[in-house]
């Protein structure tokens, strides 16, 4: 049974290098959308005389809403790798920001990316009333309360578990709590 079980470990163990596959196609991926973004303010340069200070703004939108998905790939792209696959070379100066980020600071983290992409697609939609129904702006505006309250959660559960970690054990032979006993 020990040969069997330590033979399992190891595929298990090793299966972790499947992920690999993963984070060089989420960096294939962020190069096509760095295409794209190229495009993007390509169109918006060209189009740079004859767009209104509304129209601009609305480009330039659609630029850091691009570069903050990009920074939400690359995020999840290096400490996942991190985490699963292999530690990072730490002597690395560029690596120096994912030092002390673990699985729950990137939830967090990717949490309030995410509140940022969808802040700036409801700003978007606000800059365009016009061209949207009622009904449509009001379920983006819910969607998005549900991002936030999404995000506000995650972060209370993480400062709970690490204020947990945080707190010291109860000294040996002493209850970690009041004794319901001791005033009657």
């Amino acid at each position: 049974m020990n040969v069997l079980q330590k033979l399992v470990e190891r595929i298990i163990l090793a299966s972790r290098y499947v992920l690999v596959v993963f984070y060089v196609g989420l960096a294939f991926s962020l190069l096509l959308y760095a295409g794209r973004f190229a495009m993007k303010l390509q169109g918006l340069t060209e189009k740079f005389w004859q767009y209104t200070d509304e129209q601009f703004l609305l480009g330039m939108l659609n630029l850091i809403d691009a570069a903050l998905v990009a920074g939400l790939v690359v995020m999840v792209m290096l400490s996942s790798y991190d985490t699963f696959v292999s530690r990072l070379d730490s002597s690395d100066k560029g690596l120096s920001a994912l030092h002390g980020l673990d699985p729950g600071k990137l939830k967090i983290k990717v949490a309030a990316a995410i509140v940022a992409i969808s802040s700036i697609h409801l700003l978007q939609v606000f800059l365009e009333t016009t061209n949207y129904q009622d009904r449509d702006v009001f379920w983006r505006v819910v969607i998005h309360l549900a991002f936030i309250a999404s995000a506000v959660f995650m972060g209370v559960l993480d400062r709970m578990t690490e204020h947990k970690a945080h707190v010291p054990a109860p000294a040996k032979g002493t209850s970690g709590g009041t004794d319901a006993s001791a005033g009657h």
